[in-house]
């Protein structure tokens, strides 16, 4: 069953939905969503809400958090709630895991006394971050006490900023969590655990940061040698966490660390969906030809090894055209799209979205031969200003 919501679905998900004739909750937002088609197999909530009441195994897939509210109103008889807050609240899943990290350091901390906190009682460098967030809206890496005393008019700038782009339930600035900061390489994962419980990975991608400071989510890759490297090790923590959370037919998107001694630790989980905004599941299907919608609402596997085949030496990639510009929208005449494009080797999809409305320009993926990592190490670090006429 799927619950469709704002802010955006992909063509490639509408037309999974289509082909596969899919059950959609029939709300107001999903009508307008799939207005243009009239082949929808549309479940109306109250026999979407029956129906998870007779088989509360039912697997649910979102596009977008901003169902969440939907889920919590409609479905509190369920799991889905509980294990919805698990996962959303940061607190509540570094309590979750704390038997696996017993050393790692977190602490809440409401945002009327992020002025008063006594910053030199905590070690640094550390990350701050809303407890229940999105993207990296109001998240920093602090260095030191100056960092955090400069840092701070940033993070309350960023929130104001971006206060309406989504619901509560998506990002709460009410209260933040300080952690420790993980050393290591930081992946992002699609995956779902089955009737079994058993961990199926469906996608890992290295998320790439421009400098130290950098918490940007700019581009994330995945090849052939992601896969392959970390796909066990990935499998075995998964199930470790699943067990915990007693995870069965529930989809999830990880983000962890590796160490340099191998060692994985989790950054942060989101639920019930693949990457927001339709974006990590595409990226699997540009890179894999598998398409992870499909594979979770029907219990398929990926047979790696087949899929694999023949993807020596690429690189695919989620560029994800955050506004780092120091423009505002609103004072954007255009950007150039066609000039985005041209600067890569072979791009894949430019996916737009409305600048003037969200801090982002929109989305590219990408194929790229392993010997010209030139064009993702610029779009890393570019302001895209090359790319803007402003008004």
């Amino acid at each position: 069953m799927i619950l469709l919501d704002k802010p955006f679905v992909s063509d490639f998900f509408k037309q999974t939905i289509l082909t596969h004739k899919l059950p959609v909750v029939q709300t107001a937002i999903a009508e307008d969503i799939l207005a243009e088609y009239s082949d929808i197999n549309f479940i109306s909530e109250t026999n979407a809400i029956e129906l998870i009441k007779k088989y509360p195994e039912t697997r649910v897939y979102t596009n977008s958090e901003n169902a969440i509210g939907w889920v919590e109103n409609h479905l509190p008889f369920s799991v889905l709630p509980h294990r919805l807050k698990l996962f959303k609240d940061k607190v509540a899943f570094r309590d979750l895991i704390a038997p696996l990290f017993p050393n790692y350091f977190y602490k809440k901390i409401a945002i009327n006394l992020l002025d008063s906190l006594n910053p030199s009682s905590i070690s640094y460098p550390f990350i701050i971050k809303p407890t229940v967030g999105f993207a990296s809206i109001g998240v920093y890496k602090i260095n030191s006490l100056e960092d955090w005393q400069n840092t701070l008019p940033y993070l309350y700038k960023d929130l104001e900023t971006n206060k309406n782009l989504y619901p509560k339930e998506v990002i709460d600035h009410t209260d933040f969590i300080i952690e420790e900061c993980i050393d290591g390489k930081e992946y992002a994962i699609d995956c779902y655990f089955d009737a079994q419980g058993d961990v199926v990975i469906l996608n890992i991608m290295h998320h790439l940061f421009g400098s130290e400071k950098d918490v940007s989510d700019r581009i994330y890759i995945t090849s052939k040698a992601i896969i392959e490297e970390l796909l066990t090790p990935m499998e075995t923590f998964l199930k470790k966490m699943g067990v915990l959370a007693s995870l069965k037919n529930f989809v999830l998107h990880i983000e962890v660390r590796v160490t340099p001694n191998g060692e994985i630790i989790p950054i942060e989980v989101n639920p019930m969906r693949f990457g927001g905004w339709c974006t990590t599941a595409d990226t699997a299907y540009h890179a894999y030809g598998i398409n992870l919608y499909e594979y979770y609402l029907h219990n398929k596997r990926p047979d790696w090894d087949a899929l694999l085949a023949n993807k020596e030496d690429l690189i695919y990639s989620l560029i994800v055209l955050d506004n780092n510009s120091g423009i505002s929208g609103n004072k954007i005449a255009s950007f150039d799209y066609k000039a985005l494009a041209s600067d890569f080797h072979k791009p894949l999809e430019i996916r737009k979205v409305n600048y003037s409305k969200f801090p982002l320009f929109g989305f590219l993926f990408t194929e790229t031969p392993q010997d010209n990592m030139e064009e993702l190490t610029s779009i890393l670090t570019s302001d895209l200003r090359k790319y803007i006429q402003i008004n």
